[in-house]
């Protein structure tokens, strides 16, 4: 299978080819919409994986404590709003898709209506900031495999680069977290320990990336440009076998360890995630909020960067980039903009 986005070993991983495109295609994880759904989609998205059953039932809680209905699917919907809004006054202008991973819309459906409807060459925007293969190369597959579902007539399709360092996605965190500490009282403002969060993922697989790496890197970009000098990164919503390593400390066992050192006030930003989908809404603002609690902390959550108008403006700025030649890739800090193209070997599975 060819995976859309993968360069060849000697290709060079930037377009600089001014291309014309007729669609974007917002990929992401999708959702539950009530009740019914919840297991359906859960066994989708553990499709082909060792989960007990037990695991299944007590997530689905999770969702049911929401009705059932994933906040994801109408974050989606809004983003693709905005998107629209933002394209339709700086050009360029372009019909605007949603396909999901797991739940309705599917990509292949997706993908068939934007085939119908004469979209002959369209750009991917997934979900998720940051390379590694869940959250990057996955998403890949998916569009393959949705493409070949749809055979003759499906669009090209290439995928928007990572946008961890750009200076929109650093604005709108920076913004946001300037926010939360501004709800302490100012004296305690100096005092209150920022941690960001990012969902964790097995040790193999951050190995086979630069998933922690790049989230360190932003992490310190948005620290910084909100002005902040003491912070920390820690890791939440782990799933899996528990002799199998995952990315740490998670955020819980953080927040004792700050207990224990003093600290009293904390912000967590949810640097990790665009939207406050499910791990945000119960692992954070329930778990992590109880949890804070116990320990006589006032945890402050900063939003995500969801709408935003400088996160919106980033993305048809990354659009923009692909359809003219040469272009500036803008990106602060020190580890450059990221590739347009994926090397072949990018975000392997482990």
């Amino acid at each position: 299978m060819t995976i859309i986005g993968a360069a060849s070993a000697d290709a060079s991983l930037y377009d600089d080819v001014a291309r014309a495109y007729d669609a974007v295609l917002v990929v992401s994880f999708g959702g539950p919409e009530g009740p019914e759904d919840v297991l359906p989609f859960l066994e989708n998205v553990t499709r082909g994986r060792p989960v007990p059953r037990e695991r299944l039932l007590n997530v689905a809680q999770h969702y049911q404590h929401f009705g059932g209905v994933s906040p994801i699917n109408e974050q989606n919907r809004a983003l693709v709003d905005a998107l629209r809004v933002e394209l339709a006054s700086n050009p360029p202008s372009l019909p605007i898709y949603l396909g999901n991973r797991n739940w309705h819309p599917y990509l292949s459906d997706t993908i068939r209506q934007m085939r119908d409807a004469g979209v002959r060459r369209a750009l991917a925007l997934v979900t998720s900031a940051f390379g590694c293969y869940s959250g990057c190369r996955q998403y890949r597959e998916d569009v393959t495999r949705a493409l070949e579902a749809v055979g003759a007539g499906a669009p090209e399709v290439d995928k928007l680069r990572l946008f961890f360092n750009h200076p929109g996605f650093i604005e709108a965190n920076a913004a946001n977290l300037e926010d939360a500490l501004d709800q302490f009282p100012s004296d305690h403002r100096s005092m209150a320990r920022v941690v960001f969060t990012a969902h964790s993922i097995p040790v193999a697989m951050a190995k086979a990336s630069a998933y922690q790496p790049q989230l360190l890197e932003s992490s310190r970009l948005v620290a910084e440009s909100a002005g902040v000098t003491s912070w920390d990164l820690a890791f939440q919503s782990r799933s899996g076998p528990p002799y199998i390593p995952w990315l740490e400390p998670d955020i819980c066992v953080h927040l004792e360890s700050l207990a224990c050192r003093g600290v009293r006030d904390v912000v967590v930003l949810p640097i990790g995630f665009l939207s406050d989908h499910m791990e945000v809404r119960y692992d954070l603002d329930t778990e992590t909020r109880q949890k804070a609690e116990e320990l006589g902390m006032r945890l402050v959550r900063a939003k995500t960067v969801g709408t935003s108008p400088a996160f919106v403006a980033m993305l048809r700025e990354l659009i923009h980039e692909r359809m003219v030649e040469r272009p500036q890739r803008r990106a602060v800090g020190g580890m450059g903009a990221s590739h347009d193209v994926c090397p072949v070997d990018c975000c392997l599975a482990r």
